[in-house]
Protein backbone atom coordinates (compact mmCIF):
# COMPACT_ATOMS: atom_id res chain seq x y z
CA UNK A 1 0.00 0.00 0.00
CA UNK A 2 1.34 3.33 -1.09
CA UNK A 3 0.21 5.05 1.87
CA UNK A 4 1.84 3.09 4.25
CA UNK A 5 5.40 3.39 2.30
CA UNK A 6 5.42 6.94 1.87
CA UNK A 7 4.43 6.77 5.43
CA UNK A 8 7.04 4.56 7.05
CA UNK A 9 9.93 6.40 4.49
CA UNK A 10 8.78 9.75 6.23
CA UNK A 11 9.06 8.07 9.44
CA UNK A 12 12.45 6.36 9.10
CA UNK A 13 13.79 9.62 8.04
CA UNK A 14 12.93 11.15 10.90
CA UNK A 15 14.41 8.89 13.25
CA UNK A 16 17.76 8.94 12.00
CA UNK A 17 17.79 12.90 14.06
CA UNK A 18 16.07 11.60 17.44
CA UNK A 19 19.38 12.90 18.68
CA UNK A 20 19.16 16.78 17.52
CA UNK A 21 14.82 16.48 18.10
CA UNK A 22 15.65 15.83 21.81
CA UNK A 23 16.73 19.47 21.70
CA UNK A 24 13.15 20.64 20.18
CA UNK A 25 11.66 19.13 23.08
CA UNK A 26 14.16 20.12 25.66
CA UNK A 27 12.99 23.88 24.39
CA UNK A 28 9.62 23.04 23.88
CA UNK A 29 9.25 21.64 27.26
CA UNK A 30 11.11 25.27 29.12
CA UNK A 31 8.32 27.13 27.07
CA UNK A 32 5.46 25.63 28.35
CA UNK A 33 6.88 25.59 31.80
CA UNK A 34 7.23 29.49 31.45
CA UNK A 35 3.10 29.72 29.78
CA UNK A 36 2.44 27.15 32.73
CA UNK A 37 4.32 29.16 35.86
CA UNK A 38 2.80 32.73 34.23
CA UNK A 39 -0.57 31.31 34.47
CA UNK A 40 0.09 29.88 37.79
CA UNK A 41 0.99 33.20 39.11
CA UNK A 42 -2.14 35.20 37.77
CA UNK A 43 -4.36 32.34 39.31
CA UNK A 44 -3.47 33.40 42.91
CA UNK A 45 -5.25 36.21 42.18
CA UNK A 46 -8.02 34.95 40.22
CA UNK A 47 -10.46 31.88 40.02
CA UNK A 48 -9.54 31.92 35.95
CA UNK A 49 -13.16 30.90 35.36
CA UNK A 50 -13.94 26.90 34.74
CA UNK A 51 -10.67 26.20 34.05
CA UNK A 52 -9.06 26.85 37.45
CA UNK A 53 -5.40 27.51 38.24
CA UNK A 54 -5.01 23.48 38.12
CA UNK A 55 -7.04 23.39 35.15
CA UNK A 56 -5.01 25.84 33.31
CA UNK A 57 -1.71 24.26 34.03
CA UNK A 58 -3.37 21.15 32.24
CA UNK A 59 -4.48 23.33 29.15
CA UNK A 60 -1.49 24.79 28.84
CA UNK A 61 0.53 21.85 28.88
CA UNK A 62 -1.32 19.67 26.66
CA UNK A 63 -1.71 22.04 23.95
CA UNK A 64 2.22 23.01 24.18
CA UNK A 65 2.20 19.25 23.65
CA UNK A 66 0.05 18.88 21.04
CA UNK A 67 1.62 21.36 18.98
CA UNK A 68 3.93 19.21 17.47
CA UNK A 69 1.51 17.27 16.11
CA UNK A 70 -1.45 19.65 15.02
CA UNK A 71 0.59 22.52 13.92
CA UNK A 72 4.57 21.48 13.50
CA UNK A 73 3.87 20.16 9.95
CA UNK A 74 6.37 20.49 7.60
CA UNK A 75 6.05 24.39 5.80
CA UNK A 76 4.16 23.99 2.66
CA UNK A 77 5.34 19.67 2.66
CA UNK A 78 8.36 20.39 1.48
CA UNK A 79 6.57 21.81 -2.19
CA UNK A 80 7.96 24.72 -2.08
CA UNK A 81 10.98 23.23 -2.20
CA UNK A 82 10.20 20.74 -4.59
CA UNK A 83 9.05 23.68 -7.04
CA UNK A 84 12.52 25.35 -6.62
CA UNK A 85 14.48 21.97 -7.67
CA UNK A 86 12.09 20.68 -10.64
CA UNK A 87 11.26 17.82 -7.98
CA UNK A 88 7.53 18.98 -8.80
CA UNK A 89 8.15 17.98 -12.31
CA UNK A 90 8.27 14.82 -11.51
CA UNK A 91 6.08 13.91 -8.38
CA UNK A 92 3.45 15.35 -10.96
CA UNK A 93 3.89 12.81 -13.50
CA UNK A 94 4.05 9.71 -11.33
CA UNK A 95 0.53 7.81 -11.62
CA UNK A 96 -0.10 8.71 -7.80
CA UNK A 97 -1.72 12.20 -6.66
CA UNK A 98 0.45 15.24 -5.39
CA UNK A 99 -2.16 15.77 -2.67
CA UNK A 100 -2.05 12.04 -1.67
CA UNK A 101 2.12 11.62 -2.33
CA UNK A 102 2.64 14.99 0.06
CA UNK A 103 0.02 13.60 2.58
CA UNK A 104 1.26 10.15 3.25
CA UNK A 105 4.29 11.51 3.53
CA UNK A 106 3.00 13.97 6.48
CA UNK A 107 1.09 11.43 8.45
CA UNK A 108 5.01 9.35 8.98
CA UNK A 109 6.12 12.80 10.07
CA UNK A 110 3.09 12.82 12.20
CA UNK A 111 3.04 9.52 14.08
CA UNK A 112 7.04 9.98 14.49
CA UNK A 113 6.76 13.17 16.18
CA UNK A 114 3.42 12.15 18.24
CA UNK A 115 6.02 9.14 19.15
CA UNK A 116 8.87 11.10 19.77
CA UNK A 117 7.85 14.74 20.92
CA UNK A 118 4.05 14.84 21.52
CA UNK A 119 4.45 11.62 24.25
CA UNK A 120 7.58 12.48 26.11
CA UNK A 121 6.84 16.30 26.55
CA UNK A 122 3.45 15.37 27.93
CA UNK A 123 4.70 12.71 30.12
CA UNK A 124 7.26 15.46 31.56
CA UNK A 125 4.33 17.44 32.37
CA UNK A 126 2.74 15.14 33.79
CA UNK A 127 5.02 14.63 36.67
CA UNK A 128 6.41 18.30 37.01
CA UNK A 129 3.18 19.59 37.52
CA UNK A 130 0.69 16.25 38.93
CA UNK A 131 -1.52 16.37 35.87
CA UNK A 132 -4.57 14.53 36.57
CA UNK A 133 -5.89 12.22 33.54
CA UNK A 134 -9.00 11.46 31.89
CA UNK A 135 -10.53 8.38 33.48
CA UNK A 136 -12.73 6.94 30.86
CA UNK A 137 -11.99 5.50 27.96
CA UNK A 138 -14.58 7.11 25.71
CA UNK A 139 -12.59 10.16 26.49
CA UNK A 140 -8.91 8.89 25.14
CA UNK A 141 -11.29 8.02 22.22
CA UNK A 142 -12.66 11.11 21.22
CA UNK A 143 -9.27 13.04 21.81
CA UNK A 144 -7.45 10.69 19.32
CA UNK A 145 -9.91 11.43 16.85
CA UNK A 146 -10.04 15.52 17.66
CA UNK A 147 -6.10 15.11 16.75
CA UNK A 148 -5.86 12.72 13.85
CA UNK A 149 -8.65 15.11 12.19
CA UNK A 150 -6.72 18.72 13.82
CA UNK A 151 -4.06 16.75 12.24
CA UNK A 152 -5.47 16.31 8.62
CA UNK A 153 -6.61 19.73 8.57
CA UNK A 154 -3.38 21.22 9.63
CA UNK A 155 -1.74 19.07 6.27
CA UNK A 156 -4.39 20.17 4.19
CA UNK A 157 -3.59 24.04 4.78
CA UNK A 158 0.46 22.79 4.59
CA UNK A 159 -0.41 21.78 1.24
CA UNK A 160 -2.50 24.51 -0.29
CA UNK A 161 0.51 26.65 1.08
CA UNK A 162 2.97 24.59 -0.98
CA UNK A 163 1.03 24.41 -4.01
CA UNK A 164 1.00 28.34 -3.79
CA UNK A 165 4.53 28.61 -5.03
CA UNK A 166 3.52 27.17 -8.13
CA UNK A 167 2.13 30.99 -8.56
CA UNK A 168 4.12 32.94 -6.47
CA UNK A 169 7.45 31.09 -6.11
CA UNK A 170 7.76 32.30 -2.70
CA UNK A 171 5.23 30.84 -0.43
CA UNK A 172 7.38 30.29 2.76
CA UNK A 173 5.55 33.92 3.97
CA UNK A 174 1.83 32.26 3.53
CA UNK A 175 3.31 29.68 6.03
CA UNK A 176 4.08 32.46 8.29
CA UNK A 177 0.87 34.03 8.12
CA UNK A 178 -1.23 30.91 9.07
CA UNK A 179 1.34 30.19 11.79
CA UNK A 180 0.61 33.97 13.43
CA UNK A 181 -3.52 33.40 13.16
CA UNK A 182 -3.05 29.95 14.52
CA UNK A 183 -1.30 31.10 17.05
CA UNK A 184 -3.90 33.38 17.97
CA UNK A 185 -7.27 31.90 16.93
CA UNK A 186 -6.45 28.21 17.94
CA UNK A 187 -6.66 28.76 21.82
CA UNK A 188 -2.95 28.61 22.20
CA UNK A 189 -2.14 30.15 25.43
CA UNK A 190 -5.39 31.67 26.01
CA UNK A 191 -8.43 30.03 26.62
CA UNK A 192 -10.79 31.29 23.23
CA UNK A 193 -13.91 32.61 25.60
CA UNK A 194 -11.27 34.63 27.16
CA UNK A 195 -10.89 36.93 24.01
CA UNK A 196 -12.30 39.76 22.90
CA UNK A 197 -16.09 39.20 22.11
CA UNK A 198 -15.73 40.29 18.05
CA UNK A 199 -12.15 38.15 18.04
CA UNK A 200 -13.94 35.14 19.85
CA UNK A 201 -16.80 35.11 16.83
CA UNK A 202 -13.73 35.27 14.09
CA UNK A 203 -12.16 32.40 15.64
CA UNK A 204 -15.40 30.02 15.63
CA UNK A 205 -15.58 30.59 11.94
CA UNK A 206 -12.00 29.56 11.42
CA UNK A 207 -10.57 25.83 11.37
CA UNK A 208 -7.83 26.58 13.95
CA UNK A 209 -10.23 25.85 16.78
CA UNK A 210 -9.83 22.61 16.00
CA UNK A 211 -6.34 22.55 16.15
CA UNK A 212 -5.68 23.04 20.04
CA UNK A 213 -8.27 24.77 21.64
CA UNK A 214 -11.23 21.87 21.18
CA UNK A 215 -8.94 18.90 21.44
CA UNK A 216 -7.70 20.47 24.42
CA UNK A 217 -10.86 20.65 26.08
CA UNK A 218 -12.00 17.24 25.01
CA UNK A 219 -9.46 16.02 26.78
CA UNK A 220 -9.85 17.48 29.85
CA UNK A 221 -13.70 16.70 29.91
CA UNK A 222 -15.00 19.96 29.38
CA UNK A 223 -16.43 19.35 26.13
CA UNK A 224 -18.40 16.67 23.84
CA UNK A 225 -16.31 14.68 21.31
CA UNK A 226 -19.15 15.66 18.79
CA UNK A 227 -18.23 18.56 18.64
CA UNK A 228 -15.58 17.95 16.37
CA UNK A 229 -18.02 17.09 13.67
CA UNK A 230 -17.17 20.61 12.85
CA UNK A 231 -13.61 19.76 12.43
CA UNK A 232 -14.53 17.11 9.83
CA UNK A 233 -16.97 19.12 7.61
CA UNK A 234 -13.65 21.42 7.68
CA UNK A 235 -11.49 17.93 6.35
CA UNK A 236 -14.06 17.37 3.68
CA UNK A 237 -14.17 20.78 2.44
CA UNK A 238 -10.40 21.17 2.57
CA UNK A 239 -9.90 18.09 0.47
CA UNK A 240 -12.54 19.21 -2.03
CA UNK A 241 -10.32 22.49 -2.65
CA UNK A 242 -6.83 20.67 -2.54
CA UNK A 243 -7.91 18.06 -5.06
CA UNK A 244 -9.47 21.30 -7.24
CA UNK A 245 -6.15 23.01 -6.75
CA UNK A 246 -4.59 19.89 -7.71
CA UNK A 247 -5.68 20.39 -11.00
CA UNK A 248 -4.83 23.49 -11.50
CA UNK A 249 -1.12 22.57 -10.88
CA UNK A 250 -1.21 20.29 -13.39
CA UNK A 251 -2.27 22.96 -15.88
CA UNK A 252 0.37 25.48 -14.94
CA UNK A 253 3.56 24.28 -14.05
CA UNK A 254 6.58 26.74 -13.70
CA UNK A 255 9.93 24.74 -12.13
CA UNK A 256 12.55 26.98 -10.53
CA UNK A 257 15.88 25.12 -11.31
CA UNK A 258 16.02 21.70 -12.22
Amino acid sequence: MLFAVLARKAYARNLQYRGSHLLHNAVSAVFGFIYASIWTGLGSDSSLGEYGAKGIVGYIAFNQAILWITQFTTNGLGLEQSVRTGQIAVDLMRPVHLFYQAMSREWGQVYYQFLYKFIPIYALYYFIFSLQLPHHASVYGWTAIALVLAAYISICTNYLIGVAALWTTESRWFYWVNYSFSTLLSGFFIPLEWLPGWLRTISFYTPYPYLLYYPTRIYMQLEQGTVMLGALLWGIGFTCVCLAVTQGVRRKLEVQGG
